[in-house]
């Protein structure tokens, strides 16, 4: 991912280019393993919420554009978890909300020291439900629990 000034945030573009690459690894047989990286001081923030507010300003509140988003990013969550190639996710900084998904998604994920895992939402009180599917089926439950309850930040 290479969108460092915006941490590398799930906007529509960084969505789009993450599943046409999907689908190229989907058909290739040559490549034997996929590392998700981020460029700059973190791995993935979750989605842009800019965009979200903008959505938010349409006539129906954003009520289609957030279905259509949803639908995009688990397709790409769902797009990881099928290539036949591992996919390693290569994390620091923070992978926050579906940053935290998108990393959960993967196969194998190698962090490094001091990287924050989070499915804190936005800061008024609530938690990012969407990550934890895929948090579920690669930690332990106790803790899947409770990461949301606590709206915490994981350190590595």
């Amino acid at each position: 991912m290479n969108a460092p000034e915006r941490l590398n945030a799930l906007s529509d573009e960084m969505l789009a280019a993450l599943q046409a690459q999907i689908d190229s690894l989907s058909q290739d047989r040559e490549t034997r393993v996929v590392i998700l990286s981020g460029e700059g001081k973190a791995f993935c923030a979750g989605h842009d919420l800019k965009q979200m507010q903008q959505g938010r300003q349409a006539e129906d509140g954003g009520k289609a554009y957030f279905a259509d988003l949803f639908t995009r990013c688990g397709r790409v969550m769902s797009g990881l978890t099928r290539l036949p190639q591992p996919v390693i996710a290569q994390v620091h900084g923070i992978a926050t909300a579906a940053g935290c998904q998108l990393v959960a998604s993967c196969d194998m994920a190698v962090a490094a020291e001091g990287t924050r895992f989070g499915v804190n939402g936005v800061n008024i009180g609530l938690f990012c439900s969407t990550p934890m599917v895929a948090l579920s089926r690669n930690i332990h439950r106790k803790r899947a629990f409770e990461m949301p309850r606590m709206a915490l930040h994981t350190f590595i």
